[in-house]
């Protein structure tokens, strides 16, 4: 790493130290996220202060580990410091296109750790006792940043008296699902004035009425992948006024209701479009899609009275039928290829979190805490957020790519000038 850049990290630091509250605090937020960034493979507190203070090693793994477990400072000030000084970074490279909302797996032995129980791990693909947190991260197509972060705490835990104080959760967190948790963090992001973006979302999330009903609610537009059995009305229904509520059993007064894949399987080879929107690793990326105005029923309400939505396909030519649909309340007229851009670009997630994972070691925490396991997130996504500012400062025709672990970092031995890391 030049001087350029080890200046740049020690400014970082420094201004992230300001909303720390205490000034104590700043020599271990440096020596923290300067040991998340150094190389090794465990970026769990005790080899990183063997890292940082080789000389004091112990007394390191003591003032580290007080930080990320018993510190009390604010995770939301540190994010939001994060974001002032790493979007704009981002924004060099094109306007903030999206909001993904997502979630992460940490597989655990034991049953110790805040929120860990059987449950689906996203990152062994299968249930396993895991801690699962949920995300959500701001992008374009350059990089994407997380912005809000939030353990899941299941039923049982958010009951366990005993087990909740021994975790330290606050009073004030009580159980709520994944979709919960996700419509907390964008509301939060829009009372703090954050650039907006279409909020995508996978199925666990986007199959959820409640949560597209809160975006929408937020002034928000997006792109929701639902199931081939979601329940709609194509372009030539005419819905009946006064019907029934509606729900997941059955059709009822309104026989113009068909599924997603109904009306996929009954479009016309015209209707299909074969779409490039991104090159990979092995070439251009493409597929074959459809799309649709729909009105979606919702219970309740008055069918009428439902705004349309565009319903896009996916259909490979070498599959058998679609594989993927989403509900988008982008504008009618948006460019056929400019949606199926945005609908794919939560592939960013994707490299947030194996970045997240593999660069900075976000599932590297031993803690069993609840402030330790945000804190030490928050230290992650703070070191993620300066490698990306660093990617930025690479002109288009050096040696950029896509993942940050052919970006600069800092080498062994590195110290931060003026920073206790120097002593």
């Amino acid at each position: 790493m030049d001087l350029e850049s080890e200046g740049r990290f020690a400014a970082y630091v420094e201004t992230l130290a300001s909303v720390l509250g205490h000034s104590d605090r700043a020599r271990p937020l440096r020596d923290y996220c300067a040991g998340l960034i150094l190389p090794g493979e465990r970026k769990s507190v005790e080899p990183m202060a063997a890292r940082t203070a080789p000389g004091r090693t112990s007394a390191q793994h003591q003032s580290l580990l007080h930080f990320v477990g018993v510190g009390q400072w604010s995770d939301e000030k540190v994010l939001a410091k994060v974001r002032d000084l790493v979007v704009p970074a981002i924004e060099a490279q094109g306007p903030i296109e999206a909001w993904i909302i997502d979630d992460t797996g940490f597989p655990k032995q034991g049953e110790h750790s805040v929120g860990v129980q059987p449950q689906y791990c996203g990152e062994l693909g299968k249930e396993a006792n895991c801690q699962v947190a949920v995300s959500l991260s701001m992008a374009n197509h350059f990089a994407s940043l997380p912005i809000g972060y939030r353990l899941y705490l299941p039923k049982d835990w958010a009951a366990d008296r005993a087990r909740r104080q021994k975790a330290g959760i606050p009073d004030d967190i009580c159980f709520a699902t994944k979709p919960q948790i996700a419509l907390e963090l964008i509301e939060r992001a829009c009372a703090a004035g954050v650039a907006r973006g279409v909020v995508l979302m996978d199925l666990d999330y986007g199959r959820d009425q409640r949560l597209r009903a809160g975006i929408a609610a937020c002034g928000l537009t997006y792109v929701a992948a639902v199931p081939p059995r979601l329940l709609l009305w194509p372009p030539y229904a005419r819905p009946q006024q006064g019907g029934k509520p509606l729900n997941n059993t059955g059709r009822r007064d309104q026989p113009d209701l068909v599924t997603a894949k109904e009306l996929a399987l009954s479009l016309p080879p015209s209707a299909w479009r074969t779409i490039a929107w991104r090159e990979g690793s092995a070439g251009s990326l493409s597929s074959r899609f459809a799309r649709v105005r729909v009105r979606v029923p919702v219970q309740g309400a008055i069918p009428d009275a439902l705004a349309r939505q565009t319903l896009l396909i996916e259909w490979p030519e070498d599959e058998a039928e679609p594989t993927k649909y989403w509900l988008a309340t982008l504008p009618a007229d948006i460019a056929f290829r400019r949606l199926v851009d945005i609908a794919k670009l939560r592939w960013r997630i994707e490299r947030d979190y194996q970045d997240l994972k593999q660069e900075v070691g976000l599932d590297h925490y031993e803690g069993r805490g609840w402030r330790g396991f945000h804190h030490h997130a928050t230290l992650c996504i703070a070191a993620y957020g300066f490698l990306i500012a660093e990617r930025a400062t690479i002109p288009p025709s050096g040696a950029c790519s896509a993942t940050l672990g052919q970006t600069p970092v800092l080498p062994e031995g590195y110290r931060p000038r003026g920073s206790a890391l120097a002593a």
